[in-house]
């Protein structure tokens, strides 16, 4: 008798659509998903697995539009509580259901048009304090969402920079623990940098190896806030942003600390061995995706557009405290390049957390056991951001 594997997969031999619903089940317990809602998404996929532009869209669409359905109907009644709970998960089946389908047609932009909208009602009727901001960038600006601290009398407040990844977005992103990291008394500016979200589909602001950019003008608008402790501002991203993260605080010294969610060390390998293989490799979107968010002609483009994406040379000249965290098991990036990523890193005050399978964890980003890597996280976070 085969061994089950430690993980849970809803579509056994579909790394991508598993990881996908996994992703989806972690974020329930920061109010992304309803266990129901997502069976009937499994259901309406029985029997169509891969394909990714239609079926897969059609599905997620479809429920993201009763959950939303519901949200306006609470909202009609005067009900802002419910409204607000079901708008954020209409949000997320929307994000969700349209992150595979490129390139981004009409079809496509409208459904992440309306997820947008989901949020901005969902941060009109909860009760937490969330701000829908602007900052400068470059003669634009990037969208996010300030979200304000709670359990502090501090009037100036440490914060968060939470940056999203190859796939992720800031609405995905609030669902990945921020409601926990304000209960702290941290605020939290999550954001869509250069190359996701709205940034890319909406302003045209393509990928970039020079993060530090992105970074630096978060700092510059969080300086200009009364509500923000200039010196305790921290930055943390996810997945791909194991690399943004790191080299925003290795180049921007007014970072206090830094957490790479997931460990990038030579990006530019990662892709290359992908593409080699033919895209026969774990991967969370389609591999065409890599072309997309770089604004490249080619993989052969998007491949050179990649070769500045590597943290060596880099992380050396880092000070702040420092935390990587990787799962033992991952499989889109192996535990290696954390390893070389710790090892190489400057600052005096570094940890390197691996979680196992046994514990859970293990997989990428910690999607198998969200709740354990959040809380670890945040805790190293809040012990060095607040005050003694």
């Amino acid at each position: 008798m085969s061994k089950p594997p430690r993980y849970f997969m809803y579509f056994p031999g579909n790394y991508r659509w598993s990881a996908a619903f996994v992703n989806m089940l972690g974020r329930s317990s920061f109010g992304g998903s309803d266990i129901s809602e997502l069976h009937k998404i499994g259901r309406l996929l029985d029997a169509k697995d891969g394909d990714d532009d239609q079926a897969w869209f059609a599905a997620c669409v479809s429920v993201a539009g009763e959950v939303h359905g519901h949200a306006d109907a609470f909202r009609a009644s005067g009900h802002s509580i419910s409204a607000a709970a079901f708008y954020l998960r209409a949000c997320h089946y929307y994000q969700m259901g349209e992150r595979f389908r490129t390139p981004k047609d009409q079809a496509a932009l409208e459904v992440y048009r309306t997820a947008v909208e989901c949020f901005h009602q969902f941060v009109a009727h909860t009760d937490l304090k969330i701000e829908i901001v602007e900052v400068p960038f470059e003669g634009t600006s990037l969208p996010g969402y300030f979200v304000h601290a709670q359990n502090t009398a501090l009037a100036r407040k440490p914060c968060a920079v939470f940056f999203d990844g190859l796939d992720v977005t800031k609405e995905i992103q609030f669902l990945a623990g921020v409601p926990d990291l304000i209960r702290r008394g941290i605020s939290v500016l999550v954001m869509d940098g250069p190359g996701t979200g709205e940034a890319i589909r909406f302003r045209a602001l393509p990928l970039r190896h020079d993060y530090e950019a992105a970074g630096s003008a978060c700092v510059d608008y969080l300086e200009g806030r009364v509500d923000v402790d200039p010196k305790k501002i921290g930055i943390v991203a996810i997945s791909l942003g194991g690399y943004y993260a790191p080299r925003c605080a290795s180049l921007e010294p007014r970072f206090a600390a830094c957490i790479a969610w997931g460990a990038i060390w030579d990006y530019h390998a990662v892709w290359k061995r992908r593409i080699d293989a033919n895209f026969k490799a774990a991967l969370s979107v389609p591999g065409h995706h890599i072309v997309w968010i770089l604004g490249a002609a080619s993989l052969e483009e998007a491949l050179k557009k990649l070769e500045p994406f590597r943290l060596d040379g880099v992380v050396q000249k880092m000070r702040c405290p420092f935390l990587v965290v990787h799962g033992e098991d991952d499989e889109q990036v192996p535990l290696k390049d954390a390893e070389a990523l710790y090892a190489a890193c400057g600052s005096p005050d570094k940890t390197l957390r691996v979680f196992s399978g046994d514990e859970g964890g293990a997989q990428h980003c910690q999607r198998d056991y969200l709740t354990l890597g959040t809380a670890t996280m945040w805790n190293w976070l809040e012990d060095r951001l607040l005050p003694a």
